[in-house]
């Protein structure tokens, strides 16, 4: 069974293929609307537990993931798994981590990795990727 966000849930990108994903902030409250069925909390430390799947990409705020391979897989798994689960990001403020890890998601979805970041500020959040190490993570994320 196909489950899908819809796209006025607060936090839900659309990406150019049409997949929807969400973005937020464990610091704030959950969004009203439809549970994920697949999270992936991006955190320095073990993320609380929740009621559905999830995957932790252990990620310092501030910085990029601690193991580009397995962000990369982790990122990877959690895009096919968009086609048919409400997926989630989450870091402690929905906006760096997440939202490099959104930008990622666009380039594997078919955004150019120079137009990425762009793409996540103009659709989910204009302060979304803070730090110049995330931009180059993002940039050389397919390489």
């Amino acid at each position: 069974m196909t489950v899908t966000w819809k796209s006025n849930d607060a936090g839900v990108l659309r990406l150019p293929s049409g997949r929807l994903v969400r973005g937020r902030g464990l610091r704030d409250p959950l969004p009203q609307g439809s549970e994920p069925t697949f999270g992936v909390y991006l955190l320095g430390k073990e993320p609380p537990e929740v009621p559905w799947d999830s995957r932790w990409l252990r990620w310092p705020d501030f910085r990029v993931p601690s193991s580009r391979e397995e962000a990369k897989a982790v990122l990877e798994d959690a895009y096919q798994r968009a086609e048919t689960d409400l997926v989630e990001f989450a870091c402690g403020g929905g906006r760096g981590r997440t939202g490099t890890a959104l930008a990622c998601i666009a380039v594997i979805d078919g955004v150019p990795p120079s137009e990425a970041v762009a793409f996540v500020r103009r659709r989910y959040d204009a302060h979304a990727v803070e730090t110049p190490w995330q931009r180059r993570f993002v940039k050389h994320f397919a390489d």
